[in-house]
C-alpha cells in the first residue's frame, strides 16, 4: 500500500508540474511580438519565475503570432531536458540538447577485490521514471539492459539518439532477453577517465588517426603495427598480425571492408582499460544485471555444484557474451578446394590430423584446471564490458 501510495503522490506531483509548465508556455504565447523581439535581441536571461511574473505584468494584446518567438525558444532551451513534462507536450520541431558526460574518477582502493557472493543474489530494479523527461508512464518506458535507467522512445528521439533502425531495434528488443544498451552504456569510452582519455587521443593523433572516420583494414593493421612498436619497441610478429585481422573482422560483421568509427572507439577503450587497469578494478565497473548475468552463466556450467568449473568452459563462456550479437563466427578468408578424396598419407591429412590432436589435448588440460567463482569473474569481466554496444561488433575478439 506504501508503494502505491508513493507512485499516486508522484503521479499528482508530476502532474502539478505539467499544468504549471503549460501555463508558461501559454503565457509566453500571449506576449506581443514587440517584447518577444526585444527579449531576443537582448543578453538578459530571465529566470522562469520572472518570465512568467512579466507575463502576467503586460497588458492584454491581441492575437498572437503564428510562430514562437526567439523567447519561446529560449524559455524551451532553459526546459531542454523536458523535466515533468509528457513527452507528447513537446513540439516535433525542436530537440533536446544532449547532456553533458561527466568522465568517472578511479577511487583510492578500487583496485582492491570488490565483495561479489555467488550465493548471494541481488535484487534488480529498474527505474520508475524516464531518464530524460523524469515521468513515469508505466508499460510505455524502455529498460537499459546494463544499467537500471528507463526512457520513453520519443524522448530518445529528440535527444538524437534514435534513428529509424535503432527505433525499431529499441522497440523490439528492449523488453527482450537479448536487451538494449541506453547512450550511456552503449558507448565504452564513457569508462574511460580524463587522463586515460587523454592518453588514447595522444596514442590516435601520434598514428594519425582522424576521429569520425572509418578504417579499413590496412589503416587498422597499419595502426596496430605503430601502437605495438611504440610499446614493445618491436615490429609486431605474425602471430599478432593474425590476431589483429580477425579483430577487424570481428568488427566489421556485415563485411564492409571497413571499421565504423564507434566501434573503433569502443574496441580501443576496452583495450586500455585491460592495459591500465588491474582486474579488480574492472569488476567494480559491472552493473547489478551484468553480475546477476555472470551468476547465472557460472551456475549453469557448475554442473556438480562444487564451485569449480573447468578452465575451457570459463574460456567458452567469453564467446557467450556476445552470442545476441553474433550473426556468424568471425573467420579467416581463406578456403582450401581439392578435388577427390584426400589421401591420408597426404601432408595436409597427417596436419590437419596433428592439429586436431593438439586441439584435443589442449581441451583436455583444460577441462582438468578448476576454475572458481572469483577467477571465473576475472577470466570475462573484460569481456562481459565489451559486449555493453548494442552494434553487431564484437569488440574484444576473445582468443581462439
Amino acid at each position: 500500500m506504501g508503494v502505491l501510495m508513493s507512485r499516486r503522490q508522484t503521479v499528482e506531483k508530476v502532474q502539478k508540474v505539467s499544468l504549471a509548465v503549460s501555463a508558461f508556455k501559454d503565457g509566453l504565447r500571449e506576449q506581443p511580438a514587440a517584447r518577444r523581439r526585444a527579449e531576443a535581441g537582448g543578453t538578459r536571461r530571465g529566470t522562469l519565475e520572472q518570465t512568467v511574473q512579466e507575463g502576467e505584468e503586460e497588458a492584454p494584446a491581441g492575437p498572437s503570432q503564428p510562430e514562437e518567438g526567439s523567447a519561446s525558444k529560449a524559455a524551451w532551451e532553459r526546459l531542454r531536458d523536458g523535466r515533468g513534462v509528457e513527452p507528447e507536450e513537446f513540439d516535433r520541431a525542436n530537440r533536446f540538447t544532449p547532456p553533458a558526460f561527466i568522465r568517472p574518477q578511479r577511487e583510492l582502493h578500487d583496485d582492491e577485490p570488490p565483495d561479489i557472493s555467488l550465493e548471494q543474489r541481488e535484487q534488480i530494479l529498474n527505474d520508475e521514471m524516464c531518464e530524460i523527461c523524469e515521468v513515469w508512464t508505466a508499460e510505455s518506458l524502455f529498460p537499459c539492459r546494463v544499467c537500471s535507467r528507463v526512457y520513453h522512445d520519443g524522448c530518445l528521439r529528440r535527444m538524437g539518439y534514435l534513428q529509424n533502425d535503432s527505433a525499431v531495434e529499441v522497440t523490439e528488443t528492449a523488453h527482450t532477453e537479448t536487451g538494449w544498451s541506453c547512450y550511456y552504456c552503449d558507448n565504452l569510452n564513457l569508462l574511460l577517465t580524463e587522463e586515460e582519455m587523454y592518453s588514447l587521443m595522444e596514442t590516435l593523433r601520434q598514428c594519425k588517426i582522424i576521429p569520425d572516420t572509418c578504417l579499413t583494414l590496412d589503416d587498422f593493421l597499419h595502426y596496430k603495427h605503430l601502437v605495438h612498436k611504440q610499446q614493445f619497441e618491436q615490429p609486431m610478429g605474425e602471430a599478432q598480425e593474425e590476431a589483429a585481422t580477425l579483430q577487424f573482422s570481428a568488427l566489421d560483421p556485415d563485411k564492409k571492408g571497413h571499421v565504423e568509427w564507434p566501434d573503433f572507439l569502443s574496441h580501443e577503450s576496452i583495450q586500455l582499460l585491460q592495459k591500465l587497469r588491474p582486474q579488480n578494478s574492472l569488476l567494480r565497473l559491472l552493473t547489478a544485471k551484468e553480475r546477476e548475468r555472470a551468476r547465472a552463466a557460472f551456475l549453469a556450467l557448475d554442473q556438480d555444484g562444487d564451485g569449480f568449473i573447468g578452465e575451457g568452459e570459463c574460456h567458452k563462456a567469453r564467446h557467450a557474451w556476445f552470442r545476441k550479437h553474433q550473426k556468424e563466427t568471425p573467420s579467416c578468408n581463406v578456403s582450401i578446394s581439392h578435388v577427390g578424396p584426400m589421401s591420408e598419407s597426404s601432408p595436409a591429412s597427417s596436419g590437419s590430423a596433428k592439429s586436431q590432436e593438439k586441439t584435443l589435448l589442449a581441451a583436455e588440460q583444460e577441462d582438468a584446471r578448476r576454475v572458481d567463482w572469483p577467477g571465473f569473474l576475472r577470466d570475462n569481466v573484460a569481456y562481459i564490458l565489451a559486449a555493453r554496444p548494442n552494434s553487431a561488433a564484437v569488440h574484444l575478439q576473445p582468443p581462439a
